[in-house]
């Protein structure tokens, strides 16, 4: 069966803008709150690694874009001078600390909602793949068998279904292939031999899947010949007419497919 990945999660922070500029957000609110503390911008901009020059300026902006004071500096007297939040600062904390709390709740909704949603999203991303073969199967690794040249690796792409690729040994560390990670094969139809009534014969090719004839599209020369095969999915082949002929296709007819395991492409979704 295909690997299930992780669930997905939602992440996000909550920022206020005053018109196309940014007034503040978890930094310059925790600056805020460091200097109510601390009493001291100095004192602030050190718990929070950063430049007092850089912390001044974030203040000055704050409140220039606040329209009156968040925060106040007074200069000399016994004490050398101090810097407190105004009440408005301590006003506008409390209130970015509760649209915080509403704008969890709603990220965590989100995730839960998205957490079910996973296996739909990856199917998405598989659909919007395009590529010119024409056949494309999504699976799981669930062997590598390492050569000194090639790998030869096998997918499950449903139950009791396998196909074999024989990739090189850099094109499968490229790709980062293990067992039980995700991938997709790619096999195109010019590549499929069509056989029936092979029971007890022997052939070369690694993959042999068996299914029953769905559809038959003749061509100018050749024929589009559909199986649905048995494990599921559908895989189409591509042979003359005269082969459709010999071997008395038509819909319903039971037939299997066989290819190389050098025809078959490896990839994975980042």
């Amino acid at each position: 069966m295909p690997h299930r990945s992780p669930p997905i999660s939602v992440e996000g922070q909550i920022w206020i803008n005053t018109g196309e500029r940014r007034f503040g957000g978890h930094g310059r609110m925790r600056l805020l709150r460091l200097i109510a503390e601390t009493g001291s911008i100095s004192g602030a901009a050190r718990a929070m690694k950063m430049s007092y020059k850089a912390a001044w300026d974030a203040v000055d902006q704050m409140n220039n874009l606040a329209g009156e004071p968040l925060v106040l500096r007074s200069v000399g007297g016994k004490g050398g001078g101090s810097t407190i939040v105004t009440p408005r600062g301590h006003q506008l904390m409390a209130n970015f600390s509760r649209l915080e709390q509403e704008h969890q709740r709603f990220i965590a909704e989100l995730s839960q909602q998205a957490s079910s949603m996973t296996d739909d999203l990856l199917m998405l991303r598989r659909l919007s793949m395009k590529s010119s073969a024409r056949n494309n199967f999504s699976g799981t690794v669930t062997a590598i068998k390492q050569g000194a040249v090639n790998d030869e690796v096998e997918l499950c792409i449903a139950p009791n279904q396998h196909l074999t690729a024989v990739i090189t040994r850099e094109s499968s560390e490229n790709l980062g292939l293990a067992v039980g990670s995700d991938a997709f094969a790619l096999i195109k139809a010019s590549s499929v031999i069509i056989a029936t009534e092979i029971e007890g014969a022997h052939v070369s090719a690694r993959n042999l899947l068996t299914g029953r004839v769905e559809r038959l599209q003749p061509g100018a020369v050749n024929t589009e010949v559909v199986l649905a095969l048995e494990g599921g999915g559908h895989l189409a082949a591509i042979i003359t007419h005269q082969s459709a002929n010999d071997l008395a296709l038509e819909e319903g007819t039971t037939a299997s497919a066989i290819f190389k395991a050098s025809s078959v492409i490896l990839g994975v979704h980042h």
